[in-house]
């Protein structure tokens, strides 16, 4: 497993959208704008899944997927496996979660899963010659 440095996680807490990129069984690329994300740990991210319909029927047959987040010239690119959590305490507590931020903003909205990535490879992705070097 590769981990986040400090400065990942603090750049991944801040900027308010990542993009999750999955794919069909056989090779088709979807990507999604997702808000609903936090660290677990250095090498653990989870995601609230609202609205996943293409990207969950891809997360199901295909559990190898990328996140990739920037601001201005830094960002990362994360590449793992996935697990999705519909019960249990993990659960429970991302649909918490998902209930109090969005009723807060207005929005209400409920949790269908909690999308658990597992970090295989980080990659950078600033502009310059070392983008997409393989950082961990």
């Amino acid at each position: 497993m590769a981990q986040m440095t400090g400065r990942m996680q603090e750049l991944f807490n801040k900027v308010t959208t990542v993009v999750l990129s999955t794919a069909t069984a056989d090779g088709m690329p979807n990507t999604v704008p997702v808000g609903a994300k936090r660290i677990i740990d250095a090498e653990t991210i989870l995601i609230s899944d609202q609205f996943f319909n293409k990207t969950l029927a891809n997360l199901k047959s295909n559990p190898r997927v990328a996140v990739t987040f920037w601001e201005g010239h830094e960002g990362y690119q994360f590449k793992g496996s996935v697990v999705i959590e519909t019960s249990g305490a993990r659960y429970e507590e991302t649909a918490r979660w998902i209930e109090e931020k969005s009723s807060r903003a207005g929005f209400p909205l409920k949790s269908k899963g909690a999308v658990i990535m597992k970090i295989e490879e980080i990659y950078g992705i600033a502009p310059g010659p070392g983008a997409g070097k393989k950082l961990a």
